[in-house]
């Protein structure tokens, strides 16, 4: 079972404040931890094809991969010509990791804006999503809905972030070699759901996994519900990326899933919000990924 990482605690110095290079996060991930790729942003990824085929092999003279992309397509919108932008965005993003060497990339439905019935946004999510199919498909790629809390720099929280809506969303679009699923345990949490029973009920469709796992501080599920509706608050403060394995999350229950499905796809390690620390919580959720791994017969 390949171990990827996704540079979470990083972000901002890779997307916004551009303190760290990608060649840097590279050889970082190389030097310091045992993994077997990288999982890529659109926002530090090189806009340009021969960017990206030189980045491919920098990345393959290191022995990694980098199996996967992580955008945060928004195809909640009331115009057409938004959500026209926003399919663009996702193609784009499929022919990225189409060049860099990778298989997998994240789609999700969006945020769930204010005036969107749940209705609207079924359909609006649904119908973006089942165009973006096709042109996976002549890229040999593989789009994977996440159950997704809030990415970064949204305003509001996904659309699908609960079991019934991320069901429903998945229901509506047929499965099929270019289309699955991407598991977040601990998103399931901060929604109010189990994770193990929405594992369950995905297991079916799973193509890839985000290793994440959290924890509150000052706060718990009901207080994110509220900050829900206050999009002033953005990404809650008491909530916390931790090291994997010391959250919320049964990981023996998760991995003991994995194995009954005979799973072997990509895991990819979404850990932490300081960067002071980062390296060494990185270390040390890959170390506990592998060593679960071992004990589960998923190496």
């Amino acid at each position: 079972m390949p171990l990827a990482v996704y540079p979470k605690c990083f972000l901002s110095a890779l997307v916004v404040d551009r303190t760290m290079t990608l060649d840097e996060w590279i050889a970082l991930v190389a030097r310091e931890l045992d993994v077997d790729g990288l999982e890529f942003h659109p926002g530090f990824t090189p806009p340009d094809s021969a960017g990206r085929r030189r980045l491919r092999a920098a990345l393959e003279a290191q022995g990694l991969a980098a199996p996967m992309m992580c955008p945060a397509p928004d195809f909640i919108q009331r115009t057409a010509v938004l959500r026209a932008a926003e399919i663009a965005a996702q193609h784009r993003a499929i022919e990225a990791t189409a060049e860099l060497g990778g298989r997998f990339c994240r789609v999700l439905s969006g945020q769930w804006k204010p005036d969107v019935s749940r209705a609207d946004g079924l359909t609006m999510a649904a119908d973006a999503i089942a165009e973006c199919v096709p042109f996976a498909a002549r890229h040999q790629v593989c789009l994977t809905l996440e159950n997704h809390y809030k990415a970064s720099f949204w305003r509001y929280p996904d659309f699908a972030r609960r079991k019934e809506d991320f069901l429903d969303l998945l229901a509506r679009i047929p499965a099929g070699p270019n289309f699955g699923v991407n598991f977040d345990p601990s998103n399931a949490i901060i929604a109010g759901d189990d994770p193990i029973a929405l594992l369950e009920a995905v297991k079916g469709r799973l193509v890839t996994m985000h290793a994440s796992d959290r924890y509150f501080e000052g706060g718990g599920v009901e207080d994110l519900r509220r900050l829900d509706q206050d999009p002033r608050h953005g990404y809650a403060p008491f909530l916390r990326h931790g090291v994997i394995g010391r959250g919320c999350v049964d990981y023996d229950r998760v991995f003991g899933i994995l194995r009954g499905i005979g799973f072997t796809g990509w895991i990819s390690i979404e850990d932490g919000d300081d960067p002071a620390v980062g390296v060494a919580h990185l270390r040390e959720s890959a170390d506990f990924l592998r060593a679960k791994m071992a004990a589960y017969g998923l190496p």
